[in-house]
């Protein structure tokens, strides 16, 4: 056979070894070569493959390791959410991000006696941590379950009045350039903004499109009420209201002890120092 003469893919391997197809699912068929598949094959593929996940997420859902929530200390199996296994926790109801920010608190937040921290749509373990340490900590929204009702475009509270907000998976809600310059504007000389938003590192500009309905939003943005789904040039619209930043990431072994998302971030951004 010389170099010019078109050979066939080889067929699909035959079925799995008894061991793993228990644990995954349905022995895998034979099928044709790539691209050379019928209608009926194709869909006996799909068949094939949708039973394949669905053994395999409910084996996920059913087992998994040990993790220890550091919000509530429970320690077992968490709980499946949609397509991603064992991130709930079913004794508090945390997930990653909150789990993330508790480690945050735990080992590197700094807050003179008597700070004034403004959480908006805040958690409710949240509290007992900052009064723990002496916060007057007070809740904001744009809805009246909270103890203010405020819009983070537009906060009317005075200039310089707050040592610290917290903003949990918000800024993607809102216009982020207004928001980031009212929260520069609310907090004092040295205050913080804590912040985390959902955040693809590999790309270098936030996706933005204005007036896609929700349908493509939910599509796009993972969800229906988000603007934007962020890249790293988060950093640079932080920076650009002011703001000194620092970050705080989800790394191992904490990813693995407390259920994290791989290389999550909380943004900290800093209001720098009156110059003297």
């Amino acid at each position: 056979m010389d170099e010019h003469t078109a050979t066939a893919a080889p067929a699909s391997p035959g079925p799995e070894p008894a061991g793993k197809a228990a644990r995954t699912g349905p022995a895998r068929p034979v099928w044709s070569a790539p691209g050379s598949r019928g209608a009926a094959e194709i869909a006996e593929i799909l068949a094939f493959r949708e039973a394949r996940a669905r053994a395999h997420l409910e084996r996920l859902a059913a087992e998994g390791p040990v993790r220890r929530c550091p919000v509530c200390g429970h320690e077992g199996r968490f709980a499946p959410v949609r397509q991603k296994p064992g991130i709930w926790c079913p004794q508090c109801d945390s997930r990653p991000r909150h789990r993330l920010l508790k480690l945050w608190i735990d080992r590197e937040m700094r807050l003179p006696a008597g700070a004034e921290v403004l959480h908006f749509a805040a958690e409710p373990w949240v509290r007992a941590e900052m009064e723990a340490r002496g916060a007057r900590y007070r809740t904001a929204d744009i809805t009246d379950a909270f103890d203010l009702r405020l819009d983070l475009e537009a906060i009317a509270l005075p200039d310089a009045s707050l040592d610290m907000v917290i903003a949990n998976h918000v800024l993607e809600h809102v216009d982020d350039a207004r928001a980031l310059a009212e929260l520069f504007r609310v907090l004092r000389p040295g205050g913080l903004a804590v912040l985390t938003v959902p955040l693809v590192e590999g790309w270098e500009q936030t996706y933005e499109v204005p007036g896609l309905d929700a349908e493509t939003r939910a599509l796009r943005y993972g969800d229906a009420d988000h603007r934007r789904f962020y890249g790293r040039d988060l950093r640079d619209r932080v920076r650009a209201a002011g703001f000194r930043l620092g970050e705080f990431a989800a790394v191992e072994p904490d990813v693995s002890a407390h259920a994290l998302h791989r290389g999550e971030r909380i943004f900290l951004a800093a209001r720098p120092e009156a110059a003297p």
